[in-house]
């Protein structure tokens, strides 16, 4: 006899499932010997690296203790996010340069470059902890924005750039839309922590960038990579699919993300573009990327239109189940794909017996490793996209 599934649009699961995901990392994610936190564990919790700290690993774990503080008022989860907070401004941060190393090994700097993807982490924790009441985050969003503003942006273009020297003095020839796609969200939190308009402002501009500037030039998907005058670059780490930043091929969770990302931004600046560019984007994606036979949405499709990677990814399908939450609020069949998308994840990525979410799957739906969370995962996109759905089914009568 088949368990029956939970009902996924109910604000009772969905708060539970997203203190269920955060108590698998609280407290034994706690680093009591270098500060900061630990980041790589196995299914059962046991630590596999007790060393690295990755800038967007230790930011996303200040978010997630923030959001857990925000739905459960615990002192334990404002104390996580605090821990962290602590360990970014005073060893992750470098104090001559300014900016943020990548990463660490313990407090001993490994890779001192400055990406534009881990300050955008950083202004999202930042900004969630101050949401979440923590003062000493506070000062860390105008100052990361400064940081963004002198270094990375470029106003002619109306984007970030991705990777720069420790003493700012080199600029990669580089350029991709995931950092820019992780500051738009980044600049909306900051907005809705501060009320500062410039930060969305920011957000706009940067979603317009993508939209008109970027995707026209790959058709109804996003593309990754790009040279310096932002024209494609389609050779770029070619067949390299499992790059963790950079990786080949159109990745059908980062149009997806994308279609999240201009909805949240149609709730705070209503205009008459984002919803219908929105649609397409993810309807493009699923239609192209849906696993129709085994569950799940492939990872990466080739120029040419064959997918080249068949591997389902955790944080593809938490984005997709954000973004089809919030589609359902104007589209009907939206729900029900949510609900199958749920049905699927619970099944197959959820650890409904000790917490979180597994990493990576291949397309038949069966684990590679053992390893639940190498850095920098954390949970965030699972955490993030259930907080969301949370939000737009309390706002929607489509749940009811």
């Amino acid at each position: 006899m088949e368990r029956k599934l939970p009902d996924f649009t109910s604000a009772y699961f969905l708060k539970q499932h997203i203190l269920d995901t955060v108590n698998f990392y609280a407290p034994r994610c706690m680093d009591k010997v270098f500060g900061g936190y630990i980041n790589c564990f196995l299914d059962d919790g046991t630590v596999c690296d007790y060393e690295t700290k990755q800038l967007v690993g230790q930011a996303r774990f200040v978010f997630i203790f923030s959001v857990a503080s925000l739905l459960k008022p615990d002192q334990a989860y404002r104390q996580l996010a605090e821990h962290g907070i602590t360990f970014l401004q005073r060893h992750q941060r470098d104090h001559k340069h300014g900016g943020y190393y990548w990463e660490l090994k313990g407090r001993s700097v490994s890779k001192p470059v400055k990406r534009a993807y881990g300050h955008a982490f950083v202004l999202l924790a930042a900004a969630t902890a101050a949401k979440a009441g923590i003062s000493s985050a506070v000062p860390m969003i105008a100052d990361t924005f400064d940081v963004l503003e002198r270094y990375f942006w470029r106003e002619k273009e109306g984007l970030y750039l991705d990777e720069i020297s420790a003493d700012w003095s080199e600029i990669s020839s580089y350029r991709g839309q995931n950092a820019n796609m992780h500051l738009c969200e980044a600049m909306m939190t900051a907005y809705e922590a501060t009320g500062n308009k410039r930060y969305l402002e920011r957000a706009k501009r940067i979603a317009e960038s993508v939209m008109f500037r970027l995707l026209p030039q790959s058709g109804g998907l996003i593309w990754e990579h790009y040279h310096e005058d932002w024209t494609i670059d389609w050779t770029y780490n070619y067949g390299i699919t499992k790059s963790e930043l950079r990786p080949y091929g159109f990745i059908f969770g980062h149009s997806i993300e994308w279609s999240k990302l201009l909805l949240l931004l149609e709730r705070l600046d209503p205009g008459n573009w984002r919803k219908p560019m929105a649609q397409s984007l993810f309807q493009s994606a699923i239609h192209l990327g849906l696993d129709r036979k085994n569950g799940g949405i492939y990872f990466s499709m080739a120029p040419g239109g064959y997918i080249i990677d068949y591997d389902k990814y955790y944080w593809v399908m938490a984005e997709a189940i954000g973004a089809s939450s919030l589609l359902a609020a104007y589209d009907r069949s939206a729900l029900q794909l949510y609900n199958d998308l749920f049905a699927y994840c619970w099944t197959y990525f959820v650890d409904q017996q000790r917490g979180g979410w597994y990493q990576l799957l291949n397309r038949f739906n069966h684990r590679y490793s053992n390893i639940k969370s190498p850095p920098p995962k954390t949970d965030y996109h699972p955490v993030t996209n259930c907080l969301i759905a949370l939000t737009s089914f309390s706002q929607t009568e489509l749940a009811e």
